[in-house]
């Protein structure tokens, strides 16, 4: 499959993924530098090195990003907000933001409605935005629909599929289903099994936007190649996960 879109189109969808715990310092080093040089749309980092990251970052068209209650949403709303106030005070410019699973399975709406609430507020307020991961290996097709109704109503920035830690990550049907039911100003991430362009470019023509990937450089090395652009001599650890 040839590539239809410039290089930047598909950097450009790349949310480079820096989640993994075993991550040294010198790894988190590496994969920012990788970000930097492959002109991704941000990394999303570890809350610890946030601050580092956006310091890093500064000047650059790569964005700084982070989570909320990772990896299983189980944080109180307290907690997430306090995480979320933390976050953008460190330079994050969007925020990965996990559901409280277990509330969404108990089908207690009106909590995981506030919840989300509580997060898109103190981002919004300070001119961030907000990605809601639903973690949808763990949910039904009608609890999908319902969460991709509330954060329309909220007006969440992205609906997400997954952490890339759970049991399964973004599939086909998943999206298709996201992307019906989210209202059009709410936007579409794929996390988890995004590892090479043919899946990349697939999942960008079922309206995805952007991607968590921690083989960041295997893709746009791809890229690269099939738009006779030359290499970038670029090194970095495999972060592993996504």
């Amino acid at each position: 499959m040839s590539v239809p879109y410039s290089y930047v189109d598909i950097s450009k969808m790349i949310d480079h993924s820096l989640l993994n715990p075993t991550l040294s310092r010198d790894d988190l080093e590496s994969g920012i530098s990788l970000a930097l040089a492959y002109d991704v749309a941000s990394v999303c980092i570890m809350p610890f090195y946030l601050a580092r990251c956006a310091e890093r970052l500064a000047g650059s068209d790569v964005m700084p990003s982070t989570t909320i209650g990772f990896p299983h949403g189980g944080h109180t709303t307290a907690v997430k907000v306090a995480e979320a106030e933390r976050a953008i005070a460190d330079g994050c410019r969007e925020l990965d933001l996990v559901v409280n699973i277990s509330q969404v399975l108990s089908g207690d709406w009106g909590y995981v409605r506030d919840d989300i609430h509580g997060v898109v507020e103190v981002a919004h307020a300070a001119g961030q935005k907000v990605k809601v991961i639903f973690e949808n290996c763990y949910l039904s097709d009608d609890q999908k629909i319902r969460l991709c109704e509330i954060c329309g109503e909220l007006s969440a920035d992205w609906v997400k599929t997954s952490t890339g830690y759970g049991s399964g990550g973004a599939t086909t049907e998943d999206l298709r289903l996201m992307r019906r039911h989210a209202p059009g100003h709410v936007q579409v991430k794929a996390a988890g099994g995004v590892r090479d362009l043919e899946t990349l470019l697939r999942v960008r023509e079922l309206g995805v936007s952007r991607v968590g990937a921690s083989r960041t450089k295997e893709m746009l090395d791809e890229c690269r190649r099939r738009l006779a652009m030359p290499s970038l001599n670029v090194t970095a650890s495999d972060p592993a996960g996504y």
